[in-house]
């Protein structure tokens, strides 16, 4: 399981909210091996003055949140992807892109009714 936040300003992202989920799964998929159909971004955009950082107007903060298990591994090369791919195809310097893995035990979830423990995946979480 993982599930995405994105934060950035309305007035630069607003119009490109599906390019970068496009984007973002994309990575996802690639590195994490997550099925191409378990995609769930939120997009939190800020009013301009609302995000406060020395960066550019274009500044994303992207969170994943996610079951444990991932690999060190796994997780560097999401990064890279997200930086690599995902930055060059939105046309972010790396300054203005950062990237925030929360993980958490799949007791800690309830999905479909049952604590994420009790749950059967149609995929690995441990990449």
């Amino acid at each position: 399981m993982a599930q995405v936040k994105v934060y950035g300003n309305r007035s630069v992202w607003g119009e490109r909210r599906a390019e970068v989920s496009d984007a973002l799964h994309g990575a996802l998929v690639r590195t994490w091996q997550l099925p191409p159909e378990k995609r769930f971004h939120r997009f939190l955009l800020l009013d301009d003055g609302d995000l406060v950082a020395p960066r550019s107007d274009a500044y994303l903060v992207v969170e994943i949140v996610c079951f444990t298990g991932r690999s060190r591994e796994a997780k560097r090369a999401l990064i890279a992807a997200l930086y690599d791919d995902v930055a060059a195809h939105l046309g972010l310097a790396a300054d203005d892109l950062e990237v925030v893995i929360l993980e958490s035990p799949r007791e800690n979830w309830g999905i479909r009714g049952v604590s994420g423990d009790e749950l059967t995946l149609g995929y690995r979480v441990d990449v």
